[in-house]
């Protein structure tokens, strides 16, 4: 059987270190970069989701979405869409809060104004960047950061995986990470988790969540993915990952697929060092791609890239973030996803050892990537695309490929036409509540 064809069995079959960076030190990831169906909490079964009830036949409702994110398309200018291509930290526990991060970093003081000036397609959330603090700070954030941003909505993201990485500790319900849920081997659990995390973060205002981790972890000794990842089998790690993004989906929310082309048998951290892995493409088709290929039929909404060089995969020297073989040829072309391709936080040091920062933007734009995460020099990053684009380095063409994708994302998350306003007392509601933290105590009693 072809390592394709296994990918498409097994499919069928199917039913980071989070540590705190201060800012100064480049606001780095751990490994990634850096609801409930709790009616059947008893029985460890998983309800039936019912479909929802429209008066809107599905094709006329998807010609309607797709003529809105066209629409929109056509109404923005050039430095809107190259806008639309980043994700940012920004600094502070409001909108308005004044940061000498901020100034540093964008020449204002506040998120709100950075907003209001470079009109980014999103921004992520870290403790370390003075993001979150409580329950009601959290959601006044969020509600503030899309305030200032009328026109399009923005991606608000953060990495919620548990366990080991887990953004919004001790807010949220303390659910097991990827590892126990995996030892369970009960595929309806790895959709519950995700169910009550993304209905928790959802009541935040966060509409994207940078999980589930698709990487099987074939190597013990890996310093970076480890317990992050549900399993070392990726004939059981595969079906979790799937039921964790229909997870995400039951509770609105946008579920992202990590690190392709795949990060579990790596001995080097990429924060700090360029991982090879010498994986075949038989072997990659084996071990590496069958969690992907299950995320993307389940449609997952965004894959992020990993910072490794595979050399059978592409012999370039390139990280993976930079490789068009690697993203295009194997993510877009073999496995057949369009939906966003994020990078890892483009502030490691595994994608900066060969380029300049406005350089490793624009080399990814030009392997397949839709979203820039975290570059470290935001300003250098933007220049280098505005002058990419104007010079036809990067056509217009894939520009609005880029803005489409992560246009339609958001139509997907309903965030298209307004940004949904999070209630801070609905979210102190919904926070660890009893219903959740009873699943919580479910997934640790059936780890084996």
């Amino acid at each position: 059987m072809t390592g394709i064809a296994m990918i498409a069995t097994m499919v069928a079959g199917c039913a980071e270190a989070g540590s705190t960076v201060p800012p100064a030190s480049g606001a780095t990831r751990a490994g990634e970069s850096s609801a409930s169906a709790d009616a059947a909490a008893s029985t460890g079964t998983e309800a039936a989701t019912p479909a929802p009830e429209t008066s809107v036949p599905v094709a006329a409702s998807e010609t309607v979405e797709a003529a809105g994110v066209e629409g929109m398309l056509a109404s923005m200018s050039v430095e809107e869409k190259v806008g639309q291509l980043f994700m940012p930290v920004l600094y502070g526990p409001s909108a308005d809060t004044a940061s000498g991060e901020n100034r540093a970093r964008f020449g204002v003081d506040s998120p709100a104004k950075m907003i209001a000036r470079y009109r980014p397609g999103g921004v992520i959330l870290f403790p370390w960047a003075g993001n979150i603090k409580s329950v009601r700070q959290v959601v006044a954030l969020t509600n503030g950061l899309q305030e200032a941003s009328p026109e399009i909505p923005l991606l608000i993201g953060t990495d919620q995986e548990n366990g080991k990485v887990s953004r919004l500790a001790p807010l949220v319900t303390p659910l097991p990470g990827a590892s126990v849920i995996g030892a369970t081997g009960d595929l309806s659990l790895a959709r519950r988790a995700a169910k009550v995390t993304g209905t928790e973060l959802r009541a935040l205002g966060v509409n994207l969540d940078f999980a589930p981790v698709a990487d099987v972890n074939v190597n013990p000794r890996n310093p970076v993915i480890g317990p992050r990842a549900y399993g070392s089998d990726p004939k059981k790690v595969a079906p979790m990952v799937a039921a964790a993004v229909q997870g995400f989906h039951d509770a609105g929310i946008g579920a992202t697929a990590k690190h392709f082309p795949g990060h579990g048998d790596t001995g080097v951290d990429s924060h700090t060092g360029l991982p090879v892995i010498t994986h075949s493409r038989s072997q990659w088709d084996r071990l590496d791609a069958p969690p992907f290929a299950a995320a993307i039929g389940k449609d997952v909404d965004a894959i992020m890239s990993a910072h490794v060089v595979m050399p059978k995969l592409d012999p370039s020297g390139d990280p993976a973030t930079l490789s068009k073989p690697i993203l295009t040829g194997l993510l877009r072309e073999k496995l057949g996803f369009d939906g966003v391709v994020s990078t890892d936080a483009l502030d490691m040091a595994g994608v900066r050892k060969k380029y300049r920062d406005g350089e490793v933007a624009v080399r990814a734009i030009q392997a397949g990537v839709d979203l820039l995460l975290m570059p470290p020099d935001y300003r250098e990053a933007h220049r280098a695309l505005l002058a990419a684009v104007a010079s036809g380095k990067i056509s217009r063409t894939r520009l609005d490929q880029s803005v489409r994708r992560l246009l339609k994302l958001k139509a997907d998350r309903g965030l298209l036409d307004s940004a949904p306003v999070a209630d801070p007392a609905e979210a102190e509601r919904v926070l660890r509540s009893a219903e959740h933290l009873k699943v919580a105590r479910l997934i640790t009693s059936k780890a084996r």
